[in-house]
């Protein structure tokens, strides 16, 4: 890969937004407004994609941005501004007071209390710039899709094939005494072939995803496993309709993640739009479930000494023995359900999904052997989860297993449940563990659900 050096003036830029964050911070104060907190943030971006051997699009981003909010006691307003000059600082201060001035009181509204503002920020890893050029990038592009396309002759076109590269810095203050930020960066290469031809075509993909560019697979290795993804998809056909042990692939099983953050949520929560209300303290998972949250491994795209808000982070055991131990929560979400925050705002953080049933040996070809017969799912479609039940209901496509072999593809199917029963039959997790954005899991075997088919 190109080698990565960086490419915006970091130390610089920390010093200059720092002032910037205190200059507005102290206009602020000097206009009446009871707490502030601001953020001064920079990024730049480059994004090239290929279809077909020519070079189809090149986007480039470089944006800048002020954000502040003020409270008049517990009405709050916010502004914003690319212009970071003297008078236009003044004039955003002058309009977010104008709307909290004229913003009814919300008793939940105002800064972190000052006690839970991050103190120390180590070294998270968190940036490595790329200096890839246009050209440099577009070869990579072309690198992965020839590579799908030479798999075999069956990779009759492709969705084409993209790299990314994303870098910025943000430096955030509040009138509580917290001053911190940091510069992070993300850098990815897909692709996306078409196999087939008329109605029997079928679509995959596949995609590398990292803050430091040397860790990103290799154009080849990425298109090669895209190409064979897709390929097994010809066989497809429907499956009749029953109730079936599911394996969730390892990077669809993120999803059954992300749908327990998103009904662990505190705003779900505060609103009794989420099945999991006053389900802390309590099992919803068999007791060999664990969830942990560490915001401290260095280069891990969840990670953060402190959250949105300045809070800081904390490793810390959300689901323990399968028991329910934490939420997600912001200042302003903790204090609508009378609790505490859990330095939250802004999402979670590197979330890894595990059991004590897991051997090093679970790879998923062993996750298969324990499906026995049934279906693996390996793409949803729709949504279909209403959070305030838990019903799950999406369209799938996968494989018919049986005795622990995959037999053949299987489309036009829905699987369907309730999240709450899903989680109490979770048999296994496997060791074939993936990491997307902020979760990590491997695939996820379910006792049972209904399939639709024919």
């Amino acid at each position: 890969m190109v080698k990565s050096s960086s490419s915006l003036p970091l130390a610089a830029n920390h010093a200059r937004f720092s002032e910037l964050v205190e200059q507005t911070l102290a206009y602020a104060r000097q206009i009446g407004a009871s707490d502030a907190a601001a953020e001064v943030s920079e990024s730049l971006g480059l994004s090239v994609s290929v279809r077909k051997n020519d070079i189809e699009t090149v986007e480039q981003t470089r944006d800048r941005s002020l954000d502040l909010t003020v409270y008049a006691g517990q009405s709050r307003g916010s502004a914003s501004t690319s212009d970071f000059s003297e008078a236009a600082l003044r004039q955003t201060v002058e309009a977010a007071w104008h709307i909290a001035r004229h913003t009814a009181a919300d008793p939940a509204a105002g800064l972190p209390d000052a006690d839970q503002l991050a103190t120390e920020f180590p070294d998270l890893d968190l940036h490595h710039a790329w200096s890839v050029s246009t050209e440099e990038a577009a070869e990579l592009a072309l690198r992965a899709e020839r590579a799908a396309r030479e798999v075999d002759p069956r990779i009759t076109n492709t969705d084409g094939a993209t790299v990314g590269t994303y870098e910025g810095q943000f430096v955030m203050g509040n009138t509580r005494g917290f001053l911190g930020g940091y510069p992070y960066s993300r850098h990815s290469l897909s692709v996306a072939p078409i196999a087939g031809r008329g109605n029997g075509m079928q679509r995959d993909y596949w995609y590398t995803s990292e803050r430091d560019p040397a860790k990103l697979a290799s154009p080849e290795a990425i298109g090669r496993y895209a190409a064979e993804r897709t390929l097994s998809r010809l066989s497809a056909r429907r499956i009749r309709t029953g109730k079936f042990p599911v394996l969730f692939e390892a990077p669809l099983a993120l999803g059954l993640v992300g749908a327990l953050t998103q009904a662990a949520n505190g705003g779900a929560l505060y609103r009794k739009a989420s099945f999991l209300l006053d389900a802390l303290g309590k099992p919803i998972f068999p007791d060999h479930i664990n969830l942990t949250e560490d915001p401290h491994i260095p280069g891990a795209m969840g990670s953060s000494p402190f959250d949105d808000e300045g809070v800081r982070t904390r490793r810390r055991n959300v689901v323990s023995a399968g028991v329910l131990e934490g939420y997600f929560l912001s200042s302003y979400t903790a204090r609508k359900l009378g609790m505490a925050t859990t330095g939250n705002a802004g999402g979670s953080h590197n979330l890894v999904f595990s059991s004590t049933r897991t051997r090093r040996g679970d790879n998923f070809e062993a996750m298969l052997k324990k499906l026995g017969t049934g279906f693996l799912v390996t793409e949803l479609i729709g949504q279909g989860v209403n959070y305030v039940t838990g019903d799950y209901s999406r369209g799938a496509f996968g494989y018919w297993v049986e005795n622990g072999k995959i037999q053949h593809a299987v489309q036009e199917i829905t699987i369907a449940g309730n999240l709450a029963d899903m989680f109490k039959q979770i048999v296994a997790i496997g060791a074939d563990t993936i990491s997307r954005g902020t979760k990590t899991t491997g695939s996820i075997l379910i006792e049972e659900m209904a399939i639709a088919g024919i």
